[in-house]
This record gives C-alpha cells, sequence and structure tokens, in this order.
C-alpha cells in the first residue's frame, strides 16, 4: 500500500537509488573495458538471483517462484537482458551521462506505445515526446563525439526497457512484484548462462570480487527504489529519479574524466523537462492522487 505521508523519506530512497545504480553503471563501464559484456552481466544476474532467493524465501516462501502469466514474464525478463547488454555494451562507448539520459527516453517511448495500442494521448504529452527527441538530436548532433553507430545501444536498451515497462505494467495486480523481480533475475541470468560460455575469460580475484560486489549495489538499488513508491507518490517521486542522471555524469567525471559538453548538457536538460512533463500530465489524469 502506498503511504504518502512521507515523501521526503520516499525521494531520499529515490536518491540513493539513483547514486547507487549510477556507480554501477560506472563498475560496469569498468568491467567491460577488461572482460566480454555477457560475462560482467552474467555474474551480475547470478549475485542478484541467490540474493532474491535468501532475502525473500524466509518470508515468501513459493510464491517468490509462483506466477500466473509465465510467457509474459519470460518475455518481461528477456527484454531486461536485452537492456542490460545493450546499454552496458553502449556504455564502452559512450559517457555514462549521455547514454543514461538515453535511456530515460523510455517513460516517453512508453507514451508513444501507450497511443499505438489504442489509448488517448494529448497534445501536451506528443509535444514532450517530440521535444525529448529533440534532446537526443542535440547530444547526438553532427560534429559532436557521440556522432556515431554507438548511440544505437543506448536507444535500443531504451526501446527494450519500454517493452519491459509495459509488461510489467500489464503484470500489476496479477503476480507480486517480489516475484516479477526475481523471475526476471532467474530468467537473465538462466539466458546469459548459455552465452558466457561463448564469452568467457577467466577474471581475478579482485575482479570476481567487484562483479559480486556489482550484483550487490544493484540489488540494493532496486530495492530502495522499490521502497520507495510506499512512501510517496509516483508523480511526487517523477522529478527525483533524474537525479541519476547527474549522478551519472558525476561518476563519469569523476572515474573517466567524461564531462557532457555545452549542447550535450541542453540536450540532456530538454530529455529530463520531457519526462517531467509526462510525470506531471500523467498525474493530474491519474484517478490515484
Amino acid at each position: 500500500m502506498n503511504n504518502s505521508h512521507q515523501p521526503l523519506l520516499g525521494a531520499l530512497l529515490i536518491l540513493a537509488a539513483g547514486l547507487l545504480l549510477a556507480i554501477n553503471d560506472g563498475l560496469s563501464k569498468y568491467l567491460t573495458q577488461l572482460y566480454p559484456v555477457i560475462l560482467v552481466v552474467w555474474v551480475r544476474y547470478l549475485v542478484q538471483t541467490v540474493l532474491m532467493v535468501a532475502l525473500f524465501t524466509p518470508r515468501m516462501g513459493r510464491r517468490v517462484f509462483v506466477t500466473l502469466r509465465p510467457w509474459p514474464q519470460l518475455l518481461r525478463g528477456v527484454s531486461l537482458v536485452a537492456v542490460s547488454i545493450l546499454f552496458i555494451s553502449g556504455l564502452r562507448y559512450i559517457p555514462l551521462a549521455e547514454a543514461t539520459a538515453v535511456i530515460f527516453l523510455a517513460p516517453l517511448m512508453v507514451t508513444v506505445a501507450s497511443a499505438l495500442l489504442g489509448e488517448h494521448i494529448n497534445r501536451s504529452q506528443w509535444a514532450a515526446v517530440v521535444f525529448s527527441l529533440l534532446g537526443v538530436m542535440l547530444i547526438v548532433r553532427p560534429g559532436s563525439s557521440l556522432f556515431t553507430p554507438a548511440i544505437l545501444l543506448p536507444f535500443g536498451a531504451a526501446l527494450s526497457f519500454t517493452v519491459y515497462q509495459l509488461l510489467t505494467r500489464r503484470l500489476a495486480g496479477t503476480d507480486h512484484p517480489v516475484t516479477s523481480n526475481f523471475l526476471a533475475s532467474l530468467v537473465g541470468a538462466t539466458v546469459l548462462s548459455v552465452l558466457v560460455i561463448f564469452n568467457w575469460r577467466t577474471p581475478t580475484v579482485t575482479d570476481v570480487g567487484l562483479m559480486v560486489g556489482l550484483g550487490c549495489v544493484t540489488t540494493l538499488g532496486h530495492l530502495l527504489l522499490t521502497n520507495a513508491y510506499r512512501f510517496a507518490s509516483a508523480a511526487t517521486l517523477a522529478p527525483f529519479t533524474y537525479g541519476q542522471i547527474v549522478f551519472a555524469g558525476l561518476v563519469g567525471f569523476i572515474a573517466f574524466d567524461q564531462a557532457p559538453d555545452l549542447g550535450a548538457m541542453l540536450g540532456i536538460g530538454m530529455i529530463i523537462a520531457s519526462g517531467l512533463g509526462i510525470a506531471y500530465m500523467q498525474g493530474r489524469s491519474s484517478p490515484f492522487k
């Protein structure tokens, strides 16, 4: 049940989650300079799956594993694997802040997909979508260092994340959120266990520790993100979710000496403004305010 009487706590949890996820992306960027992307992502999913079993089965028992919608859950898990592989592959070539901004197009893509599925979208929402796309064009404008095919990787991740969000919406009220998150991790670990055979490189003991830490940080970040919505509404927390882009910029600057140029900063600002506009309009139209 949503408890909107503690919005400050919800905002702090969202910001903490954004910081952890930005650190996760920075660590992924570092590790994929040394090892195949599939290997790094596989360890992360494996750790997430084990942690979720350890954390939730004592309280929930078999309910963690049982779903009423196996095929949508399978597709949701596969779409999340695609997000991870595409986004982290993109981080090998694209700075953290810019890549993170592009994947934050997903809420706007959900708006477009909803329109294609027959949901009414007003002019203001369409304007926000167009404004965000102009922001992306500003980030990857001709002449910038990001005007390369590599930008398609985070864009593909955003498309996959759109599918993931649409399936999450469809499964809401059918399966327990813990079940959905566990099954997504399990599907990812299973698929990647096959792919890692062809992408194996034995890591050092230190790097194994970093990869395990990556899975722990990701799990904690998602738990904080989920729990934030117990204390405040999605509309209230929407502005704070974009803190992850700011944290990604800080991590990119500190760890990799990468900072967005003026054009990229303007484009990132346009994407954030568009996302906030969509969140505001959805909040006004929701009957659960």
